[in-house]
């Protein structure tokens, strides 16, 4: 049963998510992305947990797969904000000389 009430919830967040994206202008994609990819890390928090509780080799190989790929998409996400971030900044250094 505990399966059925996590993919309602699963399905609900989804559709709130479509409904929110869908209302937001094009050129503040890249920052709500890069956002969004930013707070995902808290699968990292949640892959140490699993890895720091893992008895059999599948969970260890679990809980690092599950690190692994959150501190990536973390990364990716800080990565994009800087990226974007640069894009923004003026570029004052051409004017002065």
């Amino acid at each position: 049963m505990e399966g059925w009430i996590a993919l309602y919830i699963f399905m609900l967040a989804a559709f709130a998510g479509i409904e929110v994206i869908r209302r937001v202008p094009a050129i503040l994609h890249t920052p709500l992305m890069s956002g969004s990819n930013f707070i995902h890390g808290i699968v990292v928090v949640g892959g140490m947990v699993v890895l720091g509780m893992a008895d059999t080799t599948a969970e260890i190989i679990v809980g690092f797969i599950a690190v692994f790929l959150g501190a990536g998409n973390a990364v990716g996400g800080y990565v994009v904000t800087e990226r974007m971030l640069e894009m923004f900044k003026s570029s004052d250094k051409n004017k002065k000389e």
